[in-house]
């Protein structure tokens, strides 16, 4: 047991971010509080100018400049005894103006959204406005860091705009040529910080909230500075209030345990690092109070730092909507300035990056699912864009992985249902904790039997039943010596929390045949009736019903699931095994809602993209049951790595689940043609495997 306190009675002193940029906002001190006067100014002749040419555009400005002001406020009211003095109710209030032009029943009428910009100002002009806005958007994050030096910077850019809006006859290369300048800047310091931020475990502005607040008071949750909506203020009242402590110590420790055991399965030594970095939700500090002092606690010691924070989006459509911004200054310039910046930044953090073990993930589930609306206001990169975009993150990848090498950190992802899942909250959180404790030994122990009959095989057959299409032969590698090598990692609870798959990288050459889910869910996008072909190992044809043309859906699945690429190898091969996760989905009727992390373990599931070893193919893994050597990390894409690491990867790695009640089949096929069935019917039927199917049968569960 860890046995931490998390009851604080009152808040403590927080990590100071004015003395953390005292420095750089010392050098723009004169100029920030020139500018603020001047923008000030600037509102005051908007309010008194008439021209009727130019209405639109002042209209425009003027909400930009009350953005800036308002900001401006609130970084300079910004302490401790800010969220002291102010009410629960106070607080709320304040943090919701600041996203209520995002919220839907407001977006259409606001300059974030390029369709209502389009409206205005015309095609080109407005979605060039409409970017230009969100760059002012940033200044909530601004604020609440105390970046007056940012602040500085884009004031300096607005006040550019309104003299030549004011002075010209506006001419749309030339606003174009002053409104993307700022991205075409030295960003290397911009870089420097990004990753001391997240990568310092001195940089303690997150720590510093949850070590210091009184996690039973819900006012902390808007130190944030991100949007507070109910789910978070009720999700952290059920830890404050409906969880025992012990409870959340059994979780934490469980994680805990789950995360260093990643580095045992893949043979990692976390000896050498001295970090950990959280990526979680807000609304579960109280648990992640507890994990910080269990990592700090544990015997291979782990500082925490914060690789950022989430809360609730006020739009989902707002990020789609700006999904592909940078078309207006995309070019092979900005691409190679980029690159030179990130490794500039890169380097000044060398010695805080060496120190990094890997990524706590915290994942969420239950938010209503999120189907977009296709905009033709929305920008698009044209096909050369396009190119230069796939090469930009195959080198930013490849230039990352030098500082932080994945063949020596790891990662762990575990998720938990958020209170908009419905009136079975609570009972579904209780569940989670459940099945995200499972005897991961005793799965591994079953799922043995599935590796020792599918390291048999050259192929498995996977096929659908009643209505899905789904008819997909799996070519496998070739194993030299079955007896001391295997096919499968046989995966329990260490990097993936729950337990319960077996997973291989297939052979490419070979793998042809078609797959079809009714219903998926891709990255927080929804995809009905996602048919993808595959044909030696590669998407060659698909399609959806999310829209009437066929034009349309394939346009969708190209832009969200396939992009940057035109096609995608196969990457990954794996079954599920996590019966009683299946089950609870289907009990609550949530099976939709599920994160891949879970949902990845209630059925076979293919992923498009590399492979799950992509870029720690060299590293030695063995099964924790037989003690065999895994082999199958590389594929026909992957092994290309020797010669060409750009040419190698995809970057891009997308789970697709085929839920147990759709499979008719999943059959090994064996060198000399013979058939031995893991699953009919939706069913184990492998001898040794059948114990999996009582959640499925036993109405207790």
């Amino acid at each position: 047991m860890l046995l931490i306190d998390t009851n604080n009675s009152g808040d403590s002193k927080m990590f100071d971010l004015r003395m953390y940029y005292k420095q750089e906002n010392e050098k723009v001190k004169d100029s920030y509080l020139k500018s603020i006067d001047l923008i000030e100014h600037i509102l005051s002749e908007i309010n008194q100018t008439k021209d009727d040419t130019k209405n639109n555009y002042y209209a425009y400005l003027k909400t930009i400049s009350k953005l800036i002001l308002k900001m401006y406020t609130l970084e300079k009211s910004l302490n401790d005894d800010y969220f002291k003095v102010k009410s629960f109710k106070e607080l709320l209030k304040e943090n919701n103006s600041y996203y209520e032009e995002l919220l839907p029943e407001n977006y259409d009428y606001s300059y974030a959204n390029p369709k209502y910009c389009v409206e205005v100002f015309g095609e080109q002009y407005g979605q060039l406005l409409s970017w230009f806005y969100t760059l002012y958007r940033n200044y909530i994050t601004y604020a609440f860091y105390h970046k007056q030096f940012k602040m500085e910077e884009y004031n300096q850019l607005f006040i550019n705009v309104y003299n030549y809006i004011k002075n010209n006859r506006i001419e749309f290369e030339k606003l174009k040529e002053i409104f993307t300048k700022i991205m075409k800047k030295d960003a290397s310091i911009d870089v420097y910080h990004q990753y001391k931020e997240q990568y310092d475990p001195e940089f303690k502005y997150y720590t510093s909230i949850i070590e210091n607040s009184d996690l039973n008071d819900p006012k902390y949750l808007f130190r944030f500075g991100q949007y507070i909506s109910e789910n978070e203020i009720k999700a952290s009242s059920f830890l404050a209030n409906e969880i025992s402590s012990n409870t959340l110590e059994q979780q934490a420790e469980a994680i805990i345990k789950a995360y260093y055991k990643g580095f045992v399965r893949d043979n990692k030594d976390v000896t050498k690092k001295s970090t950990i970095g959280f990526f979680p939700i807000i609304g579960l500090e109280k648990l992640y109070h507890i994990m910080i002092q269990g990592f700090k606690n544990h015997q291979n010691q782990l500082k925490t730092c914060f690789l950022g924070y989430r809360s609730t989006k006020a739009n989902e459509q707002y990020g789609f909507d700006h999904k592909f911004d940078l078309a207006l200054y995309l070019d092979e310039n900005y691409k190679n300035k980029r690159i030179n910046d990130y490794k500039e930044g890169l380097r000044k953090n060398k010695d805080i990056l060496n120190e990094y073990s890997g990524i706590m993930y915290i994942e969420k589930f239950g938010d209503p699912q999120f189907s977009p609306e296709t905009k033709p206001e929305n920008l698009k990169l044209t096909k050369d864009q396009q190119n230069l975009y796939q090469q930009f993150n195959s080198e930013i990848f490849q230039l990352i992985d030098q500082f932080i090498p994945r063949a020596e950190t790891s990662f762990c992802i575990v998720g938990f249902p958020t209170p908009k899942i419905g009136e079975n909250f609570k009972a579904i959180f209780e569940e989670t904790i459940k099945i995200n404790m499972l005897d991961s030994t005793r799965y591994e122990e079953i799922q043995s039997h599935i590796v020792n009959t599918l390291d048999k095989a050259v192929k498995v057959h996977v096929k659908g039943k009643d209505s899905n299409k789904t008819d997909l032969i799996i070519t496998l590698q070739p194993l030299k010596d079955p007896s001391t090598q295997t096919n499968f990692v046989n995966s329990g609870a260490s990097v993936n929390i729950p337990c319960g798959e077996v997973f291989t990288a297939p052979q490419l050459k070979g793998t042809n045949g078609i797959l079809h889910v009714s219903e998926t869910y891709q990255s927080g996008l929804r995809y009905d009736n996602l048919v993808i072909t595959f044909q030696d190992g590669y998407t060659i044809d698909y399609n959806c019903s999310n829209f009437e043309k066929d034009e349309e859906n394939k346009k969708y699945i190209m832009e969200n699931l396939l992009f940057p690429h035109e096609s995608l190898p196969i990457g990954e091969f794996a079954i599920g095994t996590n019966t009683i996760a299946y089950i609870m989905a289907r009990k609550y009727n949530i099976m939709n809602l599920l994160p891949i992390l879970i949902l990845e373990k209630t059925g076979p599931h293919f992923a498009i993209g590399d492979t799950c070893f992509s870029r720690r193919e060299d590293g030695e893994v063995f099964d924790p049951i037989t003690s065999k050597k895994v082999c199958s990390k590389d594929n026909e894409k992957s092994i290309q790595r020797k010669k060409d690491p750009i040419e190698a990867y995809t970057n891009k790695h997308e789970d697709i689940v085929l839920p147990f009640d759709d499979i008719e089949c999943i059959t090994a096929i064996t060198n000399d043609n013979k058939r031995i069935d893991i699953i009919r019917n939706g069913r184990f039927v492998l001898e040794g495997t059948k114990e999996l199917n009582r959640p499925l049968d036993d109405p207790r569960f």
